[in-house]
């Protein structure tokens, strides 16, 4: 299946495509909050994170896993050849679902589901997908999940 931004309607309420994974360490979670101004113990300080948090160990930022969203619709195919220029249009839903510990090192992946497309002016689409981030750590049920909006333009 080739997904086009002229046939992408054809697979709206359907799951279209699940992601590989992708690698999280602590090292990135740490340049997260460095760069996010959102540095704290319970994400970045996994000495006082094993000791202290309800959780025995530093989380993922609930903004990193959706900062994700646009590196897996690449992954998993969602960038169309007859299309150009896709604008973030925003989010209808995001849940953080349950915490997800770094310890040595996570795992995730993203199951994308297409939910709607709407016809906007000049032969642009908007597409709007819906996002269940996954983890390896056999945890029940997803970390995330969002509804996201995509803007493409036609080449």
């Amino acid at each position: 299946m080739e997904l086009l931004l002229e046939n992408i309607h054809e697979y709206i309420g359907n799951e279209v495509t699940t992601t590989e994974w992708v690698f999280i360490d602590q090292m990135q979670v740490d340049i997260f909050g460095k760069v996010t101004r959102w540095y704290n113990q319970g994400h970045n300080d996994p000495s006082w994170a094993a000791e202290n948090s309800p959780h025995g160990g530093t989380l993922l930022h609930g903004f990193f896993t959706i900062s994700l969203i646009t590196h897996f619709l690449k992954l998993g195919g969602f960038y169309f050849p007859d299309g150009r220029d896709p604008l973030n249009y925003g989010m209808d839903k995001v849940r953080i679902l349950r915490p997800v510990l770094i310890g040595e090192g996570i795992k995730l992946r993203d199951r994308i589901s297409l939910l709607d497309v709407k016809n906007k002016d000049a032969g642009c689409r908007l597409i709007k997908t819906g996002h269940q981030i996954e983890t390896d750590d056999n945890a029940e049920g997803p970390a995330a999940y969002i509804e996201y909006l995509n803007l493409w333009y036609p080449k």
